[in-house]
């Protein structure tokens, strides 16, 4: 009775090995699928082999044959290949926002979408353990429920902590919720942020969502934007610096010839460049005025100058004064 029953799933055993044993290196002869579906309790003939490969390609599995001495089969391709795998293992090891623990759970899934050798290759190159990494583990399913809120246009309620010297939490509000507006989810600087829209504030706020906890969504429909509100996500992530709130400001930087990269790296290629002299070009930005702007401006030196307005350009003056007095 249970050999009739492994009869019926010789098909399917038949995709699992090629898909698990084979690709473009590593091949397989009919024999070869003979003796691997006896180990499940299944007997097959050569004819009725092939004729499983035949419904397999049918079905969609690209089954590529090459002739040497042998003729040897494998699965010439497949969703995902090898390098784009390599690139999703690349962009969970750097993901600082996933945990440890949600790092490898990830990697090894995506590991099933390549042969076993193929997989070994993707295994080389994962270096999770010393890697900074969030120590919130349910910020995985927070970013799912934020979206989901975004989606059904509702508001959700969320904690929100701090961690003090000891590394404990500290929730601000003394433990009590937040209630928001979500509008858009962003990743900036290794860490994932909640956009939100405040109706009593008429403007955006943000916050890692690797320190929120206890989210729900309510029935409450989202604060709609006002008249003169338009939620651009990319426009908001450019001047708000490593998402530092400040007063937004236009502000005019000279800044050195070499450092055009630099500014199409922040700003991205539409961003308006006005020659100075032949060594000097300016931009218009607006961006919201903290530290850590000035933090940006900091790390070209000389090579990048406050033009305008006088304000912020006093604001930068006292900054740098703040910072020398420790020294």
């Amino acid at each position: 009775m249970a050999k009739s029953s492994n009869q019926k799933l010789k098909l399917l055993y038949l995709l699992k090995m090629l898909n698990e044993k084979t690709d473009e290196n590593n091949t397989m002869t009919i024999n070869d699928m003979i003796a691997e579906l006896e180990r499940y309790g299944i007997t097959a003939e050569r004819k009725s082999i092939y004729d499983d490969l035949e419904a397999l390609r049918h079905y969609g599995l690209d089954i590529a044959m090459q002739k040497t001495k042998t003729t040897d089969y494998y699965v010439a391709s497949r969703v995902f290949e090898l390098p784009e795998l390599k690139l999703l293992v690349d962009a969970v090891q750097c993901s600082k926002f996933v945990t440890h623990k949600k790092s490898n759970e990830l990697i090894k899934k995506i590991e099933s979408l390549a042969s076993r050798k193929q997989a070994q290759s993707l295994q080389r190159q994962v270096f999770v353990t010393n890697r900074v990494k969030t120590i919130n583990e349910s910020i995985y399913y927070n970013i799912d429920s934020l979206h989901l809120a975004i989606a059904q246009n509702k508001k959700v309620t969320f904690k929100y902590f701090d961690y003090d010297i000891r590394k404990e939490k500290v929730f601000r509000k003394n433990g009590g919720k937040y209630t928001v507006s979500p509008y858009g989810l962003s990743w900036d600087d290794e860490n994932y942020y909640l956009i939100t829209f405040s109706t009593k504030y008429d403007g955006f706020t943000h916050y890692r969502v690797d320190r929120m906890t206890n989210i729900d969504l309510i029935e409450e429909e989202r604060d709609p934007l006002s008249d003169k509100e338009h939620f651009d996500i990319a426009e908001y992530t450019k001047k708000v610096f490593n998402m530092f709130n400040g007063d937004e400001v236009m502000v005019n930087l000279q800044l050195d010839n070499s450092l055009v990269n630099a500014v199409v790296d922040r700003f991205g290629k539409d961003i308006q460049i006005g020659k100075v002299d032949d060594d000097n070009f300016n931009i218009w930005i607006k961006v919201a005025v903290s530290s850590t702007f000035f933090a940006w401006i900091s790390q070209f030196g000389n090579k990048v100058k406050i033009l305008s307005p006088e304000s912020v350009v006093e604001k930068y003056i006292s900054h740098l004064k703040e910072i020398s007095s420790l020294y």
